[in-house]
């Protein structure tokens, strides 16, 4: 959907980029500017009811607004600067933790709830950061804030007392630490999902793989050929010109006898690869059994089709079979057939095959018509 607006919208490709990582980064950063809103329409409200005061406040709400506009700059600009998205979300954390004890400093009595503001800092930072970039991020966010607590405590004892000071920080730590903890776990179970996921999405692809292609000659197995006539027959319709060859290496068996399945294997190999020299995009080559063969040439008058056949039988005569060069010329017997209209695909393969075996009664090594 975000891509869909950004795509189509030529004010927003040009503040949120034109990849959709940096467009990625830069809605997180305006979702972060919507926390800045909200906590600073809040700051309002605690200089209306006389918490805060004004002038206390109106150097954070300057420094808060700056560092949003420089940290969109670093965003939007990042590859420019060669800045990696996780030391944006270095950056960008540090200066949160900054704000929000600023915040807490001038916000009297109200500023233990300003550390809630912290916590939402390191959950939002478990997204783009390493675990142990997020615990070094809580460590010298507790540290800063025991710098402020200190500090507070010297200069205001009366409003700041120390034991309040120090129980406050020793409940932050308990909690900070341990949202960083479980936002670490998550942060793991996170990837190994991801990868889960992605390991998934191999395996579907090699299932893929596999029950549409044969293995050994890396052609279209017969299932799936099944599956390309059934297609053709629906998109051509009761006149599409279609033809149908079945093809058979010539005394196969006798090279499996002789010089072994390897070599048998190899000359399977060899063949796919002269075969598909010949054919164009459209047409699909199959392994249909064995040494058996099925070619479909879509939009092809039968004429064209045995000059195509005749091509095939060339390149598979010269062809080099690696390791096994003692075979000598490798040959094949080819039936093929046009569609008839309103034909059914496996009538047409019937009489292709019956052409086929025509051609073997025939002496072999040539293409027959049926």
């Amino acid at each position: 959907m975000l891509r869909a607006a950004f795509s189509g919208n030529p004010v927003l490709r040009a503040l949120f980029g034109h990849t959709p990582q940096l467009q990625r980064m830069l809605v997180y950063w305006a979702a972060s500017v919507l926390v800045y809103v909200v906590c600073g329409l809040l700051v309002h409200v605690q200089i209306l009811a006389g918490v805060t005061s004004s002038a206390a406040a109106l150097p954070l709400v300057i420094y808060s607004a700056s560092g949003v506009m420089a940290c969109y700059l670093l965003v939007r600009f990042s590859d420019l600067l060669r800045i990696t998205p996780r030391m944006l979300s270095v950056v960008q954390g540090l200066f949160w933790v900054s704000c929000d004890l600023w915040l807490y400093a001038v916000s009297g009595p109200l500023r233990s709830a300003s550390l809630l503001m912290l916590v939402v800092v390191i959950s939002f930072c478990t997204f783009a950061m390493r675990p142990r970039q997020t615990l070094i991020l809580s460590a010298i966010a507790l540290a800063g804030l025991a710098v402020v607590m200190a500090w507070l405590v010297q200069t205001d004892p009366a409003h700041y007392p120390a034991t309040i000071e120090l129980l406050t920080f020793a409940f932050m730590a308990v909690g900070l630490l341990t949202v960083t903890a479980l936002t670490g776990e998550m942060n793991k179970l996170r990837a190994r999902l991801k990868k889960q996921k992605q390991d998934l999405l191999k395996a579907v692809d090699t299932i893929r793989t596999l029950a549409t292609v044969d293995e050994l000659t890396s052609l279209a197995n017969r299932r799936y050929m099944n599956e390309v006539l059934d297609r053709e027959q629906r998109r051509a319709g009761a006149t599409g010109a279609t033809c149908i060859a079945l093809l058979d290496i010539d005394f196969f068996k006798r090279v499996n006898d002789r010089h072994g399945h390897a070599a048998g294997d190899a000359v399977l190999r060899a063949f796919a690869g002269a075969a598909r020299a010949e054919l164009r995009a459209a047409d699909v080559l199959a392994r249909w059994g064995g040494e058996e063969f099925l070619l479909m040439l879509p939009a092809t008058a039968l004429p064209e089709a045995q000059q195509v056949l005749g091509r095939m039988a060339q390149q598979v005569a010269t062809m080099q079979v690696p390791d096994f060069a003692a075979l000598g010329p490798i040959s094949f017997s080819a039936g093929v057939a046009a569609r008839r209209d309103e034909e059914d695909f496996a009538e047409t393969v019937k009489r292709a095959d019956k052409a086929l075996y025509q051609a073997k009664e025939a002496g072999r090594n040539r293409i027959v018509a049926g």
